[in-house]
């Protein structure tokens, strides 16, 4: 469910919309001063990664050529 930001055309505020199953313009009005005249702004994504393994890079071993027993076909 993705969140746009918009600028308002009237007033200049920045705010941001959630909209929950499809964007709705119409829906879109400023909080500041509820116009319904705005610009949708291009926003960078939130990214977040984080690592659920404990073992560290030098602790994986390698990866086997016959994975999936791939080998046996050469």
């Amino acid at each position: 469910m993705p969140i746009y930001d918009y600028r308002c055309d009237d007033c200049g505020a920045s705010y941001d919309v959630f909209h929950k199953v499809r964007e709705v313009v119409e829906d879109v009005v400023c909080p500041s001063c509820h116009s319904s005249k705005h610009t949708r702004l291009i926003s960078a994504p939130s990214i977040r990664m984080n690592s659920t393994t404990s073992k560290s890079a030098s602790e994986t071993p390698p990866p086997s050529c016959c994975v999936g027993g791939a080998c046996g076909l050469n």
